[in-house]
């Protein structure tokens, strides 16, 4: 990785045509486009295309750069990186609405109306996966796959209004930049241990109380407050 001073550097450099500096810049900050292409990954385009795509994003960062206003290459390059790849898989159409996700939650819906209708109480998160045979935090966030998630920066508007928020509020047009969004969301999801996987499902999902999710874990409300901070924490490195 290059320090910032040699980023700096080979940056004027670059602009003022040198190709040798565009190399070292591309190659300096493989590690950075690695991650960001990572997040893409599994959606119809192949990792070669991403990284090509990525590495485009780069160029046009570092001749958009403008290092008067004190801000690091990095924070200003991973937005017009990423933003150089949607744009990629919005115009191509790589990314489309699951369909088998939309399938599985008017399945699970479809149940847990009849299971009302017929107990006269909703079923537990637990049955339910059973009944589709899945993992207790996958079936959440199936279940959720239909509401938009709150903020991972604000505070929530959750019965207990205590808890950290889980990402930027979506807008509820459905256009392929809100799927891809979605999309990392659930990666980062999905990166998380199992329990506090369940957790952050029960949490902003189901938009269960710290101590309801207690509850059902099986530990104290203050453990899972800590829990719940340290998965949307990780979350929040995860998604940039």
């Amino acid at each position: 990785m290059l320090n910032e001073e040699q980023t700096l550097r080979y940056i004027r450099a670059a602009k003022a045509g040198d190709g040798a500096a565009k190399e070292a810049l591309l190659a300096g900050n493989v590690s950075l486009l690695k991650s960001i292409v990572r997040r893409y990954l599994g959606k119809g385009v192949e990792f070669d295309d991403l990284f090509q795509l990525a590495g485009m994003g780069l160029l046009k960062a570092v001749y958009g750069f403008d290092e008067s206003f004190g801000v690091r290459f990095s924070t200003y390059a991973v937005p017009m990186i990423a933003g150089e790849i949607k744009r990629f898989m919005r115009d191509d159409g790589s990314v489309k609405v699951s369909r088998a996700m939309k399938s599985a939650a008017k399945s699970m819906n479809k149940f847990v109306e009849e299971y009302a209708v017929e107990y006269g109480s909703q079923p537990t998160v637990r049955e339910i996966a059973e009944k589709f045979g899945m993992e207790e935090s996958e079936a959440v966030f199936v279940l959720g796959s239909s509401r938009m998630p709150v903020s991972i920066y604000e505070q929530g508007e959750f019965k207990d209004e205590k808890a950290a928020g889980l990402v930027d509020r979506l807008p509820s047009v459905d256009d392929t930049d809100e799927m891809i969004e979605r999309m990392q969301l659930k990666s980062a999801i999905d990166a998380l241990p199992e329990r506090e996987k369940k957790i952050i499902m029960l949490r902003y999902f189901r938009d269960m109380t710290q101590s309801e999710v207690a509850e059902i874990i099986g530990v104290s409300q203050v453990q899972i407050s800590r829990i719940e901070n340290k998965a949307v924490s990780e979350m929040k490195r995860l998604l940039g």
